[in-house]
């Protein structure tokens, strides 16, 4: 499964991580909850990131950017992940299991990691997408 692969990558590079939301029922599994519960974490400020996948990655990162806090970006590509990080200040990366191979998951999470927010010209419309 290409959730127990990312867990194994983020032990690697020496990432803490919180294995609450890791692993769920695979005769049922309602990916809301998850995201929902994962995104509660990152708007109390009690983890700085998250990670999440769904089949399309479309409705688990709708249900996350339903948390003011949260810019969650569904990222596909490499590049598409570096932009959100450092134009978006994105704080949770979702992924399309289904459309997407370990080795771009691989290159995927390291890009989010390991790119920071730019800041500067960004940070105004940054500040515009919560609905305050």
């Amino acid at each position: 499964m290409i959730h127990h692969f990312l867990i194994r990558l983020l032990f690697y590079f020496s990432f803490k991580i919180n294995l609450n939301y890791a692993f769920g029922e695979y005769l049922y599994l309602c990916y809301l909850d998850y995201a929902h519960a994962l995104a509660k974490k990152v708007s109390n400020k009690e983890v700085d990131l998250g990670i999440l996948f769904c089949g399309s990655g479309n409705g688990i990162n709708m249900s996350a950017n339903k948390h003011q806090e949260i810019r969650s970006a569904l990222c596909w590509n490499k590049e598409i992940a570096e932009l959100a990080r450092q134009h978006n200040k994105a704080n949770v990366l979702t992924m399309p299991a289904r459309f997407i191979s370990f080795n771009e998951v691989k290159e995927i999470t390291e890009a989010f990691l390991n790119t920071d927010f730019e800041g500067g010209r960004h940070e105004g419309r940054v500040n515009k997408i919560s609905c305050v």
